[in-house]
């Protein structure tokens, strides 16, 4: 009797085991790598990212060190719309230190990415910059997070500069 029980826990433990690598595959975040200019994809949206270079602002909006502006084309490959906002997008310096957008909601020019709804299979092309003290011989990555309703643990890196 005592050996069933025995039998039965080290069953259980396994399964629970087995259980918790199951689950952790499931929801552990998946990093694509990608280099300015490639098609990359995140969920149901295809990207490309691109190093559109650094400006000093505007009469309204003038940055704490530099702008620094990125090309988003963006592509919904799913059959229903879903949402693209620039709260999805950071960059990140050789530190690794991670910094929001800076939203000019029309501002900087009339391509700012705020927040947008992309229907399937219609691209956009949208600007985002970051206020961050930018050295021409540093690497900097943006990291493009998918939106909660698009269910992918899928996660970009895409290299910008000096990659």
């Amino acid at each position: 009797m005592a050996n069933m029980g025995v039998v039965i826990v080290i069953g259980a433990i396994i399964a629970s085991m087995v259980l918790a690598n199951y689950m952790y595959t499931q929801y552990t975040t998946n990093y694509i790598e990608s280099e300015s200019g490639e098609i990359i994809t995140v969920g149901p949206v295809e990207y490309v990212i691109t190093f559109e270079g650094t400006h000093q602002g505007t009469k309204e909006i003038v940055p704490e060190n530099t702008f620094v502006m990125i090309g988003i084309t963006a592509k919904n490959i799913s059959d229903e719309k879903t949402m693209l906002t620039g709260g999805q997008f950071y960059i990140v310096d050789e530190k690794e230190q991670k910094h929001e957008a800076v939203f000019g909601e029309g501002e900087f020019d009339a391509k700012d990415l705020y927040i947008e709804w992309l229907e399937p299979n219609k691209p956009i092309e949208r600007t985002t910059q970051f206020d961050i003290p930018f050295d021409e011989e540093k690497q900097y990555k943006i990291i493009i997070r998918p939106q909660k309703e698009q269910s992918t643990v899928d996660t970009a890196v895409v290299c910008i500069t000096n990659c």
